[in-house]
């Protein structure tokens, strides 16, 4: 049986503060402000619907928290530029450690998963415009169960439907709360430090392996 990769898609594939140009436009210097709050309450947003039970679309999630973002820092944005913003975040680049990462973990027989709180339409949009959906084996999306990480129910569909055991399923994420969620679940983690300030949380326990890029986790893998 193959080894098994499944990697969170938003801020592990794909760049969320690529957005941070188009709003430089339009703020000047708030844009990275802008850009980090946007994405902190996209979150926000999607941990409430879970534990709530109101289960909507991720980009529901982005536009509702890009709406607050406007409000809360009184940066008035019309509905042509929100709209123009909604389309930038459709189209968010990847991390340059991506393509040739994956093209490693091909040879290394790696099975690779993209598993996202994205739509399965969304997450395909990104990876094609950033030419890596023939990378992937399958793309696994909360959708078909309709929580949001790091709910446990996520995680056990995700290897359920992959029909590999938990602890023989790796979860590859940038973001620590989905790090957690999956070693909470029993299944195996690594964590991508994109940023060397980043901290861990402090809940206790770590990732199965920390790495600075991709690169990293698939020279280690080898």
């Amino acid at each position: 049986m193959k080894r098994v990769l499944a990697f969170d898609v938003y801020g592990t594939l794909i760049d969320t503060h690529g957005v941070v140009e188009s709003l430089h436009q339009h703020l000047g210097d708030s844009a990275e402000e802008f850009s980090r709050r946007w994405r902190d309450k996209q979150l926000e947003y999607a941990f409430r619907r879970g534990l709530m039970g109101a289960f909507a679309d991720f980009s529901q999630c982005t536009r509702d928290a890009l709406e607050f973002v406007d409000r809360a820092m009184g940066t008035r944005l019309g509905e042509t530029d929100k709209e123009r913003l909604m389309g930038v975040y459709g189209r968010l680049p990847a991390f340059d450690d991506v393509a040739p990462a994956l093209s490693r973990m091909a040879e290394l027989h790696l099975k690779r998963v993209a598993f996202s709180n994205g739509s399965r339409r969304a997450v395909e949009g990104l990876l094609d415009q950033a030419g890596v959906l023939g990378q992937f084996d399958d793309i696994v999306s909360v959708e078909e169960v309709k929580r949001f990480k790091p709910d446990p129910a996520v995680y056990a569909f995700l290897h359920n439907r992959l029909e590999t055991p938990a602890h023989e399923t790796w979860l590859v994420s940038c973001n620590p709360f989905d790090v957690i969620g999956a070693k909470h679940a029993g299944l195996r983690a690594a964590w991508v430090r994109r940023s060397a300030e980043a901290p861990f949380d402090t809940w206790g326990g770590e990732p199965d392996l920390t790495v600075s890029s991709l690169d990293e986790l698939a020279e280690r893998l080898g």
